[in-house]
């Protein structure tokens, strides 16, 4: 298979990118290891700056056509203080607001729309195992898929597979820690009926949990110091579970829906972002 571009890996990134490069005509395969987009998230919410750019895309009134919450305000909790940190209402934005939707809702309606362009295909349980190379120079991706392997040859690969890509590695693209100062922990909580759409950040001493409302749970955001998590798994799933009732009591009643400590995550950058100059458009045009 040929085409002029190729993107490994179906997130946001990969997602989006394929839907605005086959908008302007260049022929463009996003590959997606799993056969639906049906999975947990830690990005869940899509922020004024998106939606802003579903509005410039004429996309945003169907967009927000589907489920979803909203939330215009962020909120801090220290003790039995709250204040309010931003006023979303204030942005000069066409959607001042914060839209609480699964991931896979977002990736699908993309998806979906890309299918009006000819250029726009999404390969799904095609998985990216090897860039292909000629003379040093990447010109495609071997594929692993249901019915074997297969090859791609496009002038421009793109690695969308996240933090730990196999098109990266297989490059030679080098990594560069950002020293981040805090490691966070992702979990889900049940939200009661009555509790608010909101996003809250609570401060306690060593502790902050941030949490997103969502329509029946809360995404939650345990914030740590860096290069901890190892020892909080020591301490075991009791100690984590008081530690949130600590920070939150009303949690008290929910702290057993945990049964495993949540996903850390990294943040870093590479240090080169390409082993070659990108072709120009003109070039993926043709």
């Amino acid at each position: 298979m040929e085409s002029r571009c190729c993107i490994v890996g179906g997130g946001p990134a990969g997602i989006m990118l394929g839907f605005l490069l086959a908008r302007m005509g260049i022929k463009t395969v996003v590959l997606e290891r799993h056969g639906d987009f049906l999975r947990d998230f830690c990005g869940d919410t899509s922020h004024p700056s998106t939606l802003q750019i579903m509005y410039e895309l004429g996309l945003l009134e169907t967009f927000l056509a589907l489920p979803h919450s909203e939330a215009s305000r962020v909120d801090i909790e220290m003790g039995v203080e709250t204040i309010t940190i931003a006023d979303l209402t204030r942005l000069p934005t066409r959607c001042p607001f914060v839209a609480f939707m699964p991931q896979w809702k977002f990736l699908n309606f993309l998806a979906e729309h890309g299918k009006r362009f000819p250029t726009f295909h999404v390969r799904m349980q095609a998985k990216g195992i090897e860039v292909l190379k000629d003379d040093g120079r990447v010109v495609g991706v071997r594929t692993k898929t249901p019915c074997g392997t297969e090859e791609i040859h496009a002038p421009l690969v793109i690695g969308a597979d996240g933090r730990h890509s196999t098109i990266r590695a297989q490059a030679g693209l080098k990594v560069r820690d950002l020293g981040a100062p805090i490691d966070v922990f992702w979990l889900r909580l049940s939200r009661r009926t009555d509790e608010p759409h909101a996003l809250l950040g609570h401060f306690a001493p060593r502790h902050i949990l941030v949490m997103l409302g969502r329509d029946d749970h809360w995404q939650c955001a345990y914030v740590i110091e860096k290069g901890k998590s190892d020892q909080i798994r020591k301490r075991g799933l009791p100690a984590f579970r008081q530690d949130l009732v600590e920070i939150v009591p009303s949690l008290a009643d929910r702290v057993h829906e945990l049964k495993r400590l949540g996903q850390d995550q990294a943040v870093d950058r590479c240090r080169r972002p390409a082993r070659e100059m990108v072709p120009k458009w003109s070039a993926l045009h043709r």
